[in-house]
């Protein structure tokens, strides 16, 4: 696996009086999260930080045994790779019990949920654990690749048939999310592992920046080439100059080249 290098960064936006975003990007662990927090009053932006802060718990506690599946993967182990992903399920998991415990100790807390997206870079493979509509893409020679899928009532609706393309341009509730991490004391997570390469880019973004893009190459335009400070610095503004409705947060990271 190549050296990590990365740049993030959240803004509050145009409209909203505080931000409800969080993240966590540690290049010497690997590992990046994106948080967007739902609840009102503040209290998204409890859940957000409280859930990045436990799955990054959990990820710092897992070293020894994802140092373990790592060689292992190396070594040839499919099976590994399974394991990886249902540790960082496991974690997810945690953090949305914690979350709705804290909800269920605190009515003013009550209600409150938040979306994640993690990603963990291992040798020749990366590992992402999903709950929400924030997203994680990945940017290869400037092909790109949406690494997760969204949990909305319009991707719902679009999968199963009930609306077209053309009718979800237009669709009323495109915010409106379908799994949260602490609405519940158990949410369904999104795990898959994709292959990567030096030269890789990623992208984790919260739905204030993708919901401004309006088609993939936009993805590479601002982030598949240049520093990466510039890159999450041209994502906020991007979103800003186009609304900024909502909290927008950025992590781009490089696998660099060996």
């Amino acid at each position: 696996m190549g050296r990590i290098k990365s740049a993030a960064l959240t803004d509050t936006g145009r409209r909203r009086a505080h931000n409800e975003d969080a993240f966590f990007a540690d290049d010497s662990l690997a590992f990046y999260v994106v948080a967007d927090g739902v609840g009102g009053l503040a209290k998204g932006e409890v859940a957000s930080a409280e859930a990045v802060e436990q799955l990054q718990l959990w990820v710092m506690r897992s070293q020894p045994e994802l140092k373990a599946l790592f060689a292992d993967v190396e070594a040839g182990d499919t099976e590994a790779r399974w394991e990886i992903r249902r540790l960082l399920e496991s974690g997810v998991q945690s953090a949305c019990y914690m979350i709705y415990g804290m909800a269920e100790l605190d009515p003013e807390k009550h209600g409150m949920s938040t979306t994640m997206s993690a990603l963990l870079i291992g040798p020749g493979n990366v590992y992402a654990a999903h709950v929400g509509d924030s997203r994680v893409y990945r940017i290869r020679r400037g092909e790109v690749l949406q690494v997760t899928e969204d949990h909305t009532m319009i991707n719902y609706k679009l999968k199963h048939g009930l609306i077209t393309p053309a009718e979800a341009e237009h669709a009323k509730g495109r915010n409106v999310i379908t799994r949260a991490v602490g609405h519940k004391d158990h949410v369904e997570i999104d795990t898959v592992d994709i292959d990567t390469m030096p030269g890789d880019r990623f992208l984790l973004c919260s739905d204030g920046l993708h919901g401004y893009l309006y088609e993939d190459s936009e993805v590479s335009d601002l982030v598949g080439s240049g520093e990466l400070g510039a890159c999450v610095q041209a994502s906020i503004a991007l979103a800003n100059s186009r609304g900024g409705k909502d909290n927008i947060t950025a992590i781009v990271l490089e696998i660099a080249e060996s």
